[in-house]
C-alpha cells in the first residue's frame, strides 16, 4: 500500500514538471495493466511492474484531470472585451483595497457568440463616489465583466498564479464593468457549496461585529473559517519567523484535537448506557462522532489540503475502527495521499502539501511501532525535536528560512491555540456565545506578546540561499539518521549529511563577468545585477494592492533564493510607483548599504532609508572588473517627485559588451543622451525607455544603440499598452531581438568579455498551464 502510494505521487508530481500534456489513449491501457498482472510472475518482477503501473496510473490519472481544466478557456479575442452574462457568487468575497474579489460560476452567457468558462475569478472597484455592489455568497447576478486568461508573473523561487488558477478551475479572471449596472436577480441560490459558502461569510461577519476593533480578529475568523487573507503580511512574517504559521490557519492539528475531544466525550457518555452500548460499541460511536466532526470542521475551514489530509487520516482510522481491523500508521498515511492526489493532482505544487504530509510522517517515524510508551510529556517534547530536524530540509528547499525559535514557540502556542483558542473560537461562533470570542481574543493576545518577545531575540531566525536539490535530500537523509530510533549506529553522523545545505552556496558570476536579471514584476521595472563579490537592484517594480507588492511577493524570495544576501547598492531611478513600490519590502528584508536616487533626498517617501545620495551623470565605479557608469540625469538640474525624464540611467560594461538600463526617459532625455553620450549608447541589450512607450524610443536613439537584444518590462494586457506597436516596429527594423517580461517571464544575462548569453524563464520553466500571449 505504501509503496503503491508512492509511486502514484512520483507519476502525479512528473505530470507537473511537463511542457506539454501526453496525449492519454495510448499511456491509458499501459496504465491499467496493473490490473491484470499474473500472481505466477517472480515476487521481484510483480512488485517492479506493479509500482511501474501505480506510477504510471498517476500519471494519466493527473493529466486527464489537467486535459479537462485546460479544454474549459477562454478564447482569445473574447479577451478585454465587454461580456454580459448570469452566474453565482461561488465564494465568500474577500475585501481587497477598492472593492471584493470572488469566484463566480458562470450559468449563462447572454453576449452573441461570447464564450466564457465555466468558473472565473472577478473583482468589483468602486467608481469615484459610486460604491461598489454589495456582493454576498450564494447569489445570483448579471453582470457585465472585461475578462482574460490567468497569467501569472514567472520568476525563480516565486508562486505561479497560473498554477493556482488551474488547480482551482479559474479559467479566466477580470473585472465587473461598473459602467453597465449588476443586477441582483437572487438572493439564495440553494445548493449545498453556496449555502456552505454563505455560511462562512456569515460567521466572518459575526466575528468583525463582535470584535470591531480587536487586532487579532482576523486570525481568530483565519482559526474558525479558513480565510487566511484575513491575517495581514506583518503577522504572517511574525509566524513564519517564530515557526508558528502553521497554527494560525485551518491545521490537522486542530481538526485532529477537535475530533479527539468530540471522541473522548462521546465515548464517556456512550459507555454509560447499556442499552446503547449493545447496539452499538462505545468506540465505534465515538469514532463515527469524531469523524463527523472532522468532517464539518473541515468544510467550514474550505477543506483545505492540510483539512483533507487530516480528514482522509481520520475517516481510515475510523473505517477501520468500525470493522475491528487493526491498520498501519504509514498505511493511514498512504491511504491519504492517494485521496488528496486523486482529488488534487495540483496539491504537489503547494508547500502546505509537502510540509502537511512531511510531519506527519515524521510523528509517526518517531513514536510509532515503539516498545512502551514514555511519559506523554516525554513524547511530546520528542515530537517537536523531530519536527525541528526533520523539517529543516522543505523549509530551506520552500523559504530559505529557518525558525530558530521554533521549537520553543511551539512549546506554549501548540496547547494555547489547539486547546484554547480553537475550541473557544468555534464556540463564539455560535449564536449567543460571544462571549467566547472575547475569551478567545484574550489568550491569542498574551500567546502574540510571546512570540513577539521571541521574534525580537537577536538570533530568532536563519535566513540562506536556496540548497541545490542534492544538498536537500542529502539533508532530509540525515534529519531521518538523527532520529532513528535509539541504538542505530553513529547517528550523530547525520549532522555531515545536513551540512552541505548550509554550505553549498550558489555559484556567483566569475571576475570581468556579472548576471543581470530583468525580472517579471508586472507593469513596472525591477533589475538585479550581481557580480563575484557585489550585488545592485535598480528599482524595486511595483506595488501592487493592501500589503502586498513586488518586493514581498517577487524580489526578495528571488534574492535570497539566489544568494543575495545584502545590497551594496539600490537604485530608485525616479518616483513612480510602478518602480519603487517594493522598496519598503526589500530595505525590510535585505541589508542595504546605499541608495542612489533621482528623487529628492528630503522626499517623505525617502524617510528613514540609509545612505541615501543623488545619481547624477558622471557617477562610476567598478566592481570585480565590472565598470557601472550614471549618464543621466545631468548632475545640474534639481531631482522633481514626478518626471519620468529625471530617470536615472545605468551603463553596464564588460570589456566591449554593454546594458543599458533607461527607466522611464522618454525622447527628450534620449536627446540629451545623443548629444552628450553618443558613444555610450551602443548595447548589446537594452531595457527599452518607458517599457516601450510612444513617448519614447525615438528613431535617432533606437539607431544609436542599436542594440541586439531589447527587454520591454510590461504587464499582461496592461491599460498602457505597452509596448506601443510603432516602437516595435522601430526595433525591429534596426534587427534586434525583441524580449518581453509578459511573454518570456524573467530574463536572465550572462555578460563576460565573450558577449551576452539569455535564458527566458518562461521558455527554460514552462509548463503545461502556462499561458504566452501571442504578440
Amino acid at each position: 500500500m505504501v509503496s503503491f502510494a508512492l509511486s502514484f505521487a512520483f507519476g502525479v508530481w512528473f505530470l507537473q514538471q511537463m511542457e506539454t500534456l501526453p496525449t492519454l489513449p495510448f499511456y491509458w491501457p499501459l496504465a491499467l495493466l496493473c490490473l491484470l498482472l499474473p500472481r505466477t510472475l517472480p515476487p521481484l518482477l510483480r512488485q517492479t511492474l506493479l509500482l511501474s503501473c501505480a506510477a504510471l496510473l498517476g500519471f494519466c490519472h493527473a493529466a486527464f484531470i489537467a486535459q479537462a481544466h485546460l479544454t474549459d478557456s477562454l478564447p482569445d479575442e473574447w479577451q478585454g472585451r465587454n461580456i454580459s452574462l448570469t452566474g453565482v457568487v461561488a465564494e465568500m468575497p474577500r475585501q481587497h483595497e477598492r472593492g471584493l474579489r470572488f469566484a463566480f460560476d458562470v450559468e449563462t452567457v447572454e453576449t452573441d457568440s461570447a464564450t466564457v468558462p465555466r468558473r472565473i475569478l472577478l473583482s468589483t472597484y468602486r467608481a469615484g463616489d459610486q460604491p461598489a455592489p454589495d456582493i454576498h455568497a450564494g447569489e445570483r447576478w448579471r453582470f457585465t465583466v472585461r475578462l482574460k486568461r490567468p497569467h501569472s508573473t514567472r520568476n525563480p523561487y516565486t508562486s505561479d498564479f497560473e498554477a493556482w488558477a488551474l488547480e482551482r478551475n479559474i479559467r479566466a479572471t477580470g473585472y465587473v464593468y461598473n459602467k453597465v449596472a449588476a443586477q441582483r436577480l437572487d438572493a439564495t441560490v440553494f445548493r449545498p457549496a453556496y449555502l456552505l459558502e454563505r455560511l462562512r461569510e456569515t460567521l466572518r461577519e459575526r466575528f468583525h461585529e463582535a470584535l470591531p476593533d480587536a487586532p487579532y480578529a482576523g486570525i481568530l475568523v483565519a482559526l474558525a473559517i479558513g480565510d487566511q487573507a484575513s491575517i495581514s503580511q506583518d503577522k504572517w512574517r511574525l509566524f513564519t519567523r517564530t515557526g508558528v504559521n502553521h497554527l494560525m490557519s485551518i491545521s490537522g492539528l486542530h481538526i485532529t484535537m477537535l475530533a479527539g475531544m468530540f471522541f473522548g466525550l462521546t465515548y464517556w457518555l456512550w459507555r454509560r448506557s447499556s442499552r446503547l452500548t449493545l447496539r452499538l460499541p462505545a468506540r465505534k460511536a465515538a469514532a463515527l462522532v469524531g469523524v463527523t466532526v472532522a468532517l464539518a470542521y473541515s468544510l467550514i475551514s474550505g477543506f483545505e489540503i492540510p483539512a483533507q489530509r487530516t480528514f482522509y487520516m481520520l475517516t481510515t482510522f475510523a473505517g477501520m475502527l468500525l470493522l475491528s481491523r487493526n491498520v498501519a500508521p504509514s498505511q493511514m498515511l498512504a491511504a491519504a495521499l492517494l485521496v488528496v492526489l486523486s482529488l488534487d493532482p495540483w496539491a504537489v505544487l503547494a508547500p502546505g502539501f509537502w510540509l502537511s504530509f512531511g510531519a506527519v510522517a515524521l510523528i509517526f517515524y518517531v513514536s510509532a511501532n515503539r516498545l512502551g510508551r514514555p511519559h506523554w510529556l516525554v513524547e511530546y517534547g520528542k515530537v517537536q525535536w523531530a519536527m525541528s530536524i526533520g523539517l529543516i530540509p522543505p523549509l530551506l528547499a520552500l523559504f530559505q528560512q529557518l525558525s530558530l525559535v521554533s521549537p520553543l514557540a511551539n512549546a506554549f502556542a501548540i496547547p494555547l491555540v489547539s486547546l484554547l483558542v480553537v475550541p473557544l473560537t468555534l464556540l463564539g461562533a455560535l449564536p449567543g456565545f460571544a462571549w467566547a470570542l472575547h475569551l478567545a481574543h484574550h489568550v491569542l493576545a498574551f500567546c502574540m506578546t510571546l512570540l513577539h518577545l521571541l521574534d525580537d531575540l537577536p538570533v530568532s531566525v536563519w535566513i540562506q540561499h536556496a540548497p541545490p536539490a542534492w544538498a536537500i535530500a542529502s539533508g532530509v537523509l540525515g534529519a531521518l539518521w538523527i532520529l532513528a530510533p535509539r541504538g542505530f549506529p553513529l547517528r550523530a553522523f547525520g549532522v555531515i549529511l545536513l551540512l552541505p545545505m548550509f554550505l553549498i552556496r550558489p555559484a556567483t558570476p566569475a571576475h570581468d563577468s556579472a548576471r543581470i536579471r530583468v525580472f517579471d514584476v508586472g507593469q513596472g521595472l525591477a533589475v538585479a545585477v550581481q557580480t563575484q563579490h557585489h550585488a545592485l537592484l535598480f528599482d524595486t517594480g511595483p506595488d501592487y494592492a493592501g500589503d502586498a507588492d513586488s518586493g514581498n511577493r517577487i524580489l526578495v524570495p528571488a534574492l535570497r533564493g539566489s544568494g543575495v544576501d545584502s545590497l551594496d547598492t539600490l537604485i530608485l531611478s525616479h518616483g513612480d510607483i510602478d518602480h519603487i513600490g517594493g522598496t519598503d519590502s526589500v530595505l525590510q528584508a535585505i541589508p542595504t548599504d546605499l541608495i542612489l536616487t533621482s528623487i529628492d533626498t528630503n522626499d517623505r517617501r525617502l524617510a528613514g532609508m540609509p545612505n541615501i545620495r543623488s545619481c547624477r551623470d558622471g557617477m562610476q565605479w567598478d566592481w570585480d572588473g565590472v565598470n557601472f557608469e550614471v549618464l543621466h540625469p545631468p548632475a545640474t538640474t534639481a531631482a522633481k517627485r514626478h518626471n519620468n525624464e529625471q530617470s536615472c540611467v545605468l551603463r553596464i560594461s564588460v570589456g566591449e559588451h554593454h546594458i543599458l538600463l533607461t527607466g522611464d526617459i522618454e525622447t527628450a532625455s534620449e536627446a540629451r543622451l545623443l548629444q552628450l553620450h553618443p558613444d555610450k549608447l551602443q548595447a548589446d541589450l537594452l531595457v527599452a525607455p518607458h517599457h516601450g512607450s510612444r513617448s519614447s524610443s525615438s528613431q535617432s536613439f533606437v539607431a544609436a544603440a542599436a542594440p541586439k537584444h531589447v527587454v520591454f518590462t510590461a504587464g499582461y494586457l496592461n491599460r498602457f499598452r505597452h509596448p506601443h506597436p510603432e516602437v516595435v516596429r522601430r526595433y525591429t527594423k534596426q534587427g534586434t531581438h525583441i524580449l518581453r517580461s509578459d511573454r518570456d517571464g524573467a530574463i536572465t544575462i550572462d555578460l563576460d568579455t565573450s558577449g551576452i548569453k539569455l535564458d527566458a524563464y518562461r521558455d527554460s520553466h514552462r509548463r503545461y498551464w502556462s499561458s504566452v500571449p501571442e504578440n
